[in-house]
């Protein structure tokens, strides 16, 4: 079983371990748990030779007496929206199948510079288009804790590979909360920073004013390790701020006594589970006993979330996608006897899912003439609206918590015939990438059938250290400490 991320890189640094043993005991758990019929189908792709190759020059380091970084020997598994050079790239989409990047993602470089090893490349829903990653063109990942299950979308690859202790850690995308919800049904760390807190540059975008890179991990410590090392500002992205970056892991230690939490009255209502109510009400009665004081607030423009993030962001991906017209890169399909246009068509007609194409058609619909100002231009002011809702509760709390999702994982094929539904999963975590916050989901104690449930931690912007101060206080009490899914173990 792969460790904690702090307990291998201490260990390679040391010289406990080698790096390329850590790596060949990654590549036997994939091997193990991931291929095959009845596999998890984490990875889309594992560059065995690179692994080894980058593996055995981090031993080649420590021999020569350089000092080693961070990450040493710890292996990341990458979301394949993420850009790696030399290692194909698809965003889980048979329009970019086979296309392999010239570049690197800035996170992705910054976990190398840290001596991490990229163990493969991870599974997802189509341009990160949905919420349990059955939306994949190459078919969905299972969750680990029941493999009848879904594990959560769009980054369902990286949580289960964090899950299943086949990679310590791992890079997700959040949206409109696909690093959390995943992470709540897998029984992970996962961490959705700021707007802006961490370099965008690399990641193909789906809709860039919501688009987040973060971590997941198998603790707090992990994903806040490797927190600090993917954030900061990049010249190569626009949107990334400058804000100095603390040592979130440290934060890890910190003490929680006397900061004011507040509980939503409208994650609390009709359509929560009440397995996952009683749940979260137990993590944050543990919170309580750390300390912490609690008490309601309200979130009045929560209602219209959902609304509003399905205008937002499909028409950001109507404008990003129109990139992918089988001209530059990527699939291209030559129609009989066809012009240019017929070529366009019949490219994004073969390489988009039945997904993507929806939300395509949505955001074409809403920025179109006669319906802009009534659809788009008032989603706008929506996002203002619940904005100032968090900046409101801010002022009288120090941290929001809640369900991360409304339910533990649900059946594969549950959800796939009502879009609506599967939307409604994300219910809880829209609101907080709507208003650009940071949020952590940190694993509670599981439902009776053993299912994962997740705590969500959201802290006012550029605060991610007081959510994960929050996050390891309860970890710390929690019952589902250190939970591994029995195939796993």
């Amino acid at each position: 079983m792969i460790g904690h991320v702090a307990e291998i890189a201490e260990r390679v640094r040391a010289g406990e371990t080698r790096a390329e043993d850590v790596a060949r005991a990654a590549l036997a758990r994939i091997d193990a748990l991931d291929g095959g019929e009845h596999g998890l189908h984490a990875f889309l792709a594992v560059p065995r030779e690179k692994v080894l190759e980058a593996a055995r020059a981090v031993d080649a380091k420590r021999a020569a007496g350089t000092p080693l970084g961070r990450l040493a020997g710890v292996p990341i598994a990458i979301k394949d929206a993420l850009c790696t050079r030399g290692v194909v790239t698809t965003s889980g989409s048979r329009i970019l199948e086979g296309w392999v990047p010239p570049y690197d993602a800035t996170v992705v470089a910054r976990l190398a510079s840290e001596d991490a090893i990229a163990i493969g490349k991870t599974n997802m829903d189509e341009f990160a288009m949905g919420s349990s990653n059955e939306n994949s063109a190459y078919g969905a990942a299972k969750n680990p804790w029941d493999t009848s299950r879904a594990p959560g979308g769009s980054s369902g690859g990286s949580a289960v590979a964090v899950a299943a202790r086949m990679a310590s850690a791992a890079l997700g995308s959040d949206t409109g909360g696909s690093i959390r919800q995943p992470a709540a049904f897998t029984g992970t760390v996962g961490v959705k920073p700021t707007y802006g807190r961490v370099s965008r540059y690399g990641l193909i975008a789906f809709a860039s004013s919501l688009d987040q890179v973060g971590p997941f991990a198998t603790d707090v410590r992990g994903a806040a390790r490797v927190l600090s090392i993917i954030a900061g500002r990049d010249e190569r992205d626009a949107t990334s701020r400058g804000a100095s970056v603390p040592d979130f892991e440290a934060a890890c230690g910190a003490s929680v006594q006397g900061l004011r939490l507040g509980v939503p009255e409208e994650y609390f209502q009709e359509g929560l589970d009440p397995e996952v109510a009683a749940s979260v009400r137990a993590a944050i009665d543990g919170l309580k006993d750390a300390g912490c004081t609690v008490r309601p607030v309200k979130l009045p423009h929560t209602r219209f979330a959902v609304a509003t993030y399905y205008v937002i962001a499909t028409a950001e991906a109507s404008s990003n996608l129109a990139r992918f017209d089988g001209v530059r890169y990527g699939l291209r399909v030559e129609p009989t006897g066809g012009d240019l246009r017929a070529m366009y068509g019949a490219t994004r007609d073969q390489g988009f899912g039945r997904e993507v194409k929806r939300r395509i058609l949505l955001g074409t619909f809403v920025l179109s003439a006669g319906y802009y100002d009534a659809y788009y231009g008032r989603a706008l002011k929506v996002r203002t609206l619940i904005a100032r809702d968090f900046d409101a509760a801010f002022g009288e709390v120090d941290a929001i918590v809640s369900p991360t999702a409304p339910t533990p994982a649900f059946a594969l094929g549950e959800k796939t015939g009502d879009p609506l539904s599967m939307y409604l999963s994300d219910v809880y975590t829209l609101p907080a990438s709507l208003a650009g916050l940071p949020a952590v989901s940190v694993p509670c104690a599981p439902t009776k059938a053993g299912l994962p449930v997740g705590l969500q931690i959201v802290t006012p912007a550029l605060d991610e250290a007081r959510g994960v101060a929050l996050a390891a206080a309860w970890e710390a009490r929690s019952p589902a400490r250190d939970a591994v899914p029995p195939l796993a173990r």
